[in-house]
């Protein structure tokens, strides 16, 4: 009884029951004894077999024994940790498997006994051992791990975000502070990558009239800056002043094509990874997604109901705690479709959306295919 010392009490009496089933001498053929295992004979070996019981699969060693044990003493059913493994078992080998929370605890009793059901080996090699293949598991599983891929567009759609708000607050202060020197010039130009770029190339005010920026601004508007130029209420500046403007300009400018960069990079991460969820909601509503529930399986366990109000839980709660009207949408209210309806269909397209976005993403997550066929046809629809 090595496994009774930990077990709850609730589970005693069944394991005595069972035990004493087995004591028995009508029924004492169903105790099968093992002597087909042998140990591995290094540690790949063991990795092997480990990762394979990860997965849900059978090693090649423990195909062979159960073979063994098919064919000359299992007439019962056998006990299994691992559901999964049970499935590939019982396909692979026609062997009836159990799996209940009596044998976890079965199993949990042999783990906390190991050491004294296997004679010969001491506890500090069991440590070393169990340890060093302990690291070598998670060093495959991070290497093969299919969710790292994940991670890529995660990082990547965290710091486009990142950049945009760095971005707003370097070109608010740049249109400030030029705008004491020249306030005219930010009516006129409304974009603000123009902006920094004109005043990057120009500097002082007074160098607008000798300078071409024709580059830059369209030929209407240029004339337009030169003559508010030199009509300018804008207060001086030293010349200190002027080149801190321009210093702040080049970093705005470098900013600006490092994140058209960083958005090409992740339209062909979505593109590869999930075709059809990026033709449904775009490659940023679709990111945003995937960051929201930490990885493309994770989402693909989402209802429809849940990926349509992903973003909105704060909102939801406080509907709920007050029993207001629900909201109608959340991330998926930034995507095309969603926006280009009139409000009074904002709330059933958002719906209808989010149920095929659903069935999209469980297609990119779990299907083979990496066309983006279904999407484009979801859509259209």
């Amino acid at each position: 009884y090595f496994f009774l010392q930990v077990l709850n009490e609730k589970k005693l009496q069944e394991v005595d029951s069972l035990w004493k089933e087995f004591e028995t001498p009508e029924k004492a053929n169903k105790i099968v004894k093992l002597k087909h295992f042998e140990k591995f004979q290094d540690t790949t070996e063991a990795l092997a077999a480990s990762t394979a019981l990860v997965e849900g699969k059978l090693s090649k060693n423990l195909k062979k024994i159960l073979k063994k044990i098919v064919a000359k003493d299992a007439h019962e059913q056998l006990a299994v940790a691992d559901a999964k493994l049970g499935g590939v078992i019982k396909e692979k080998l026609n062997l009836s498997c159990i799996h209940s929370p009596m044998v976890t605890e079965l199993m949990r009793g042999i783990r906390s006994q190991i050491e004294g059901l296997i004679t010969g080996l001491p506890s500090r090699e069991m440590a070393a051992m169990c340890l060093g293949l302990a690291h070598s598991l998670s060093r495959y599983k991070l290497k093969f791990s299919p969710d790292k891929v994940d991670t890529m567009i995660i990082q990547a759609i965290s710091l486009l975000d990142d950049l945009d708000k760095e971005l707003n607050n370097y070109i608010m202060r740049c249109r400030e502070w030029y705008g004491w020197h020249f306030p005219e010039l930010g009516k006129i130009i409304t974009d603000n990558l123009t902006y920094c770029k004109c005043v990057r190339k120009v500097g002082d005010r007074s160098n607008f009239a000798s300078s071409d920026v024709s580059d830059i601004l369209p030929e209407e508007i240029e004339e337009d800056v030169k003559a508010a130029a030199e009509i300018s209420m804008g207060t001086e500046v030293s010349e200190e002043d002027i080149n801190n403007i321009i210093h702040l300009c080049d970093q705005v400018i470098e900013i600006s094509e490092y994140r058209t960069q960083l958005y090409d990079y992740l339209k062909n991460r979505m593109m590869a990874i999930a075709p059809n969820l990026t033709v449904m909601v775009g490659e940023l509503v679709g990111a945003r997604l995937i960051a929201h529930a930490g990885s493309l399986l994770n989402l693909a366990k989402h209802p429809a109901s849940t990926v349509q109000l992903l973003g909105a839980e704060k909102a939801l709660f406080r509907a709920l705690k007050t029993k207001r009207d629900t909201p109608k949408f959340g991330l998926i209210y930034h995507a095309s479709l969603v926006g280009q309806s009139n409000t009074k269909n904002k709330g059933k397209i958002s719906r209808m959306l989010a149920a095929k976005t659903a069935l999209t993403i469980r297609y990119d997550a779990l299907g083979e295919n990496t066309s983006a066929e279904m999407g484009a046809e979801n859509r259209l629809k």
